[in-house]
């Protein structure tokens, strides 16, 4: 079973909660982590494909968006909107309101939730969801 770990952000800045998957998904991968990231939709797919370039003054994270990456070894952080292509389940980083499909394969799933109300009762849904699955999700605040 996944190791399932939910940060909970002060605020509800929906660009808060993306900048945090970025930190998050370029510490990962420098641990040695091939990392899915899982947007809600196309869009935050598309900002998260551009933050990753520029979140942080010097970084640089090799990613690609999933379907873009072809055969590429090289790219070990891809965004997605749906489950994680082969090879990819290592980490995932689940921004979306549901828990995927193919969540039992992962190592390691974090669940970004900001005090959006939205945001937040889809975490509460996940976090029962996983408990219900006999998963002891850790809680992270991060301020």
């Amino acid at each position: 079973m996944p190791q399932v770990d939910f940060f909970v952000l002060a605020g509800d800045d929906p660009s808060a909660r993306r900048l945090y998957t970025c930190r998050l998904a370029e510490k990962a991968w420098k641990a040695g982590h091939k990392v899915f990231i899982r947007a809600s939709d196309t869009t935050e797919a598309a900002l998260l494909d551009e933050l990753l370039w520029t979140f942080r003054q010097g970084s640089f994270v090799p990613h690609a968006l999933a379907g873009n990456q072809g055969d590429d070894p090289l790219v070990p952080v891809l965004i997605g909107v749906s489950q994680a292509p082969e090879g990819f389940h290592d980490f995932l980083i689940n921004l979306a309101a549901d828990i995927p499909p193919d969540w039992r394969y992962f190592q390691r799933i974090a669940e970004i939730v900001d005090a959006d109300p939205g945001v937040r009762q889809a975490g509460r849904d996940k976090y029962r969801s996983y408990q219900s699955q006999d998963i002891k999700p850790a809680t992270h605040k991060i301020h």
